[in-house]
């Protein structure tokens, strides 16, 4: 039986969280702005009037827009757009009117998205005519990495799902001694253990390459332990099976992760010229639990257009997601 604690497996998709949050932050500056400029004539035509305060064409096509909606339902959600506009209008001028527009960790927060947006901005425009990726280049890059296509595996795995507090030294025993997982929720039935079950599937291309070699020499029917903090996940691997890609089916894929790591690459080299070029001074320096926070919050401030992370399927599920975690702390 292997234990082992949660380690994140660093997988980035194209399009990360980090460019999703700047876009939120967008529209937090768009609309607080707007706060301190209420009297200001906003361009297009008009849709509806708050209080005096315009509500135009151009800001429910830009609502519409960010919603990404289907042409098809693009009526319906123009009404609701629409009055959700005028919601967010009458909470405006409320702030206004409370002056909640000028409370300092509002203001700062403003300064903060709107030094994100100009950042953002500036590295997409340097990075706009990055060629894309070839057709060698895609080819290329199938052939060297057979494991994640030609000789792709995966993985059929079954889990219990638990608490933490109810693994204690007796559950354990259990779960080492017994002999397939029906039994382990046999014994949790008995004992009063609280559980769910779930099916998932992984294949080797979403797990580092030294962790698919242990996983494909467990036997079927092996079982380990994933500890999630307060939740724990018994799994059991029922199936290993070939799953290989063509290339024709991955080609648009390795060429968008290609892609996105010229953006990457190109985006580093230039921060790393700004940086060079720059005369930093540091006038303190921070406490150690403001750096490990800091830590975080200057990941985020840099700009990064895409992400390279290694092609992998979309629509993993948190259950997946979870396993793939666990399984990365595998030792």
């Amino acid at each position: 039986m292997n234990h082992f604690d949660t380690v994140g497996l660093g997988r980035i998709a194209a399009i990360g969280p980090r460019q999703r949050a700047l876009c939120v932050a967008l529209a937090l500056v768009l609309g607080l702005s707007a706060c301190g400029n209420s009297k200001e004539k906003k361009p297009g035509q008009t849709l509806a009037s708050v209080n005096g305060e315009e509500i135009t064409i151009l800001q429910l096509n830009e609502e519409l827009a960010r919603a990404n909606v289907a042409p098809a339902a693009q009526e319906n959600a123009k009404k609701q757009l629409l009055e959700a506009l005028i919601d967010r209008q009458l909470l405006q001028n409320e702030a206004v009117k409370d002056k909640i527009d000028r409370d300092p960790k509002v203001v700062q927060a403003i300064e903060r998205a709107k030094a994100l947006i100009i950042a953002q901005a500036y590295i997409q425009k340097r990075v706009a005519n990055i060629a894309r990726p070839t057709k060698a280049e895609v080819s290329d890059y199938f052939e060297q990495h057979p494991d994640q296509f030609a000789r792709r595996k995966s993985f059929d795995m079954r889990q219990l799902v638990l608490a933490t507090k109810d693994l204690n030294e007796e559950a354990k025993r259990a779960i080492d001694g017994a002999k397939s997982l029906d039994e382990i929720a046999a014994w949790f039935d008995s004992h009063g253990v609280k559980y769910g079950r779930a099916q998932l599937a992984r294949s080797s291309v979403e797990l580092p390459p030294e962790l698919v070699t242990k996983l494909l020499a467990m036997p079927k029917g092996e079982r380990f332990i994933i500890r999630e903090g307060e939740r724990s996940i018994v799994v059991s691997i029922t199936d290993t099976r070939d799953t290989p890609v063509t290339l024709e089916a991955s080609g648009a894929q390795i060429e968008q992760f290609l892609y996105n790591k010229k953006v990457k690459e190109a985006s580093d080299a230039e921060i790393a010229r700004l940086r060079a070029g720059a005369k930093i001074e540091y006038s303190a320096k921070p406490d150690a639990p403001a750096a490990s926070a800091g830590a975080s919050a200057s990941a985020a401030a840099t700009p990064a257009p895409a992400a390279a992370a290694a092609p992998a399927p979309e629509g993993q599920d948190k259950a997946s997601d979870a396993t793939a975690r666990g399984v990365a702390g595998l030792k």
